[in-house]
């Protein structure tokens, strides 16, 4: 019988410094990840598929974007992971994929920050309080030890304060952001995990050194900052060919030539393996923008699988 992992189970097998290793690993030598497909099954529901492969497994992510489905007892958006083995093409188990989405991305940018931020970061605003929120500052927390001062901004003020209250409660020293421009100016990281349509965060609001961690938009029509952050930045991204595509707050200055190709950096992978060099000094705004990989959620299956299911004798 295929072994199916809850989200529990997902969460425990991946410890944020397994996670981080095992994704550092997979950029360094990525995996074959074709850009992710969607498919219209209506005109609000969508269809996405996300496959990865190695010489040791298949991964293929499934997800359901839904806005009707809470009135039938599901969730708006939804996942799940199918792991097979390379040499068979037999399935080897069957994950919940929103538990190693969200344990992934975090991880993902947590460790891009560790390359691209200044060194020894002490501050960090998360803008944002839906379900990436809570797991951004749990990773950020877990995988860069230096940071002391975690912020928490949300459009809604009672929303914020209860997500940061949650978070204390559980041993994350968060506290609510009363000013969106003041903290942004005062935070060496600012990472975004929102789905806005116009910019929430502003160029002239961010001083010299920050680094910009982009994650919530994922279509062409989907903004974080404005043309003024991303023109002042240095940017890297997960994946080239599917920000180029896909990341609204890149996709949009590229059109109207407020930036060029060359504003792109390169890939983390690039930075990871020392091909590029991102951060030339600690007055350099760096900017990476992830829209979600699939090699991420192959590294991170796999470790899983390890970890969950007992190897045959």
């Amino acid at each position: 019988m295929l072994p199916q992992l809850t989200a529990e189970q997902v969460h425990a097998a991946l410890p944020w410094p397994v996670l981080a290793a095992a994704l550092e690993a997979a950029f360094m030598a990525p995996p074959v990840a074709p850009v992710r497909t969607a498919h219209a099954l209506s005109p609000s529901d969508t269809l996405l598929f996300m496959p990865a492969w190695n010489d040791r497994a298949i991964g293929l992510k499934l997800v359901t974007v839904i806005p009707s489905a809470p009135r039938h007892g599901g969730h708006t958006v939804d996942a799940s992971y199918l792991l097979l083995d390379r040499f068979t093409g037999a399935p080897r188990a069957l994950m919940d994929g929103e538990a190693l989405t969200v344990r992934r991305t975090a991880a993902a940018s947590a460790l891009a920050a560790r390359a691209l931020a200044v060194p020894q970061p002490q501050s960090l605003l998360v803008v944002g309080t839906g379900r990436l929120a809570p797991w951004m500052l749990r990773a950020y927390r877990a995988l860069l030890p230096s940071l002391t001062r975690l912020q928490l901004w949300g459009r809604d003020a009672a929303t914020t304060a209860r997500l940061a209250q949650s978070l204390l409660d559980e041993g994350v020293p968060v506290s609510p952001a009363p000013s969106l421009p003041d903290a942004v100016a005062s935070s060496q990281i600012v990472c975004c995990v929102t789905t806005a349509t116009a910019p929430v965060v502003h160029g002239d609001w961010v001083r010299a050194g920050t680094h910009l961690d982009l994650v919530g938009g994922f279509t062409p029509g989907m903004r974080e900052v404005d043309d003024a952050a991303v023109a002042r930045a240095r940017i890297v991204v997960d994946s080239l060919d599917s920000a180029l595509r896909e990341a609204g707050d890149l996709v949009q200055p590229l059109e109207r030539g407020v930036i060029t190709r060359a504003s792109l950096v390169g890939d983390l992978g690039m930075v990871l393996r020392g091909e590029v060099i991102a951060r030339r000094s600690d007055r350099d705004i760096t900017l990476f923008k992830s829209v979600g990989h699939a090699l991420e959620d192959l590294a991170a299956a796999t470790v899983v699988f390890d970890q969950s299911i007992p190897a045959a004798p």
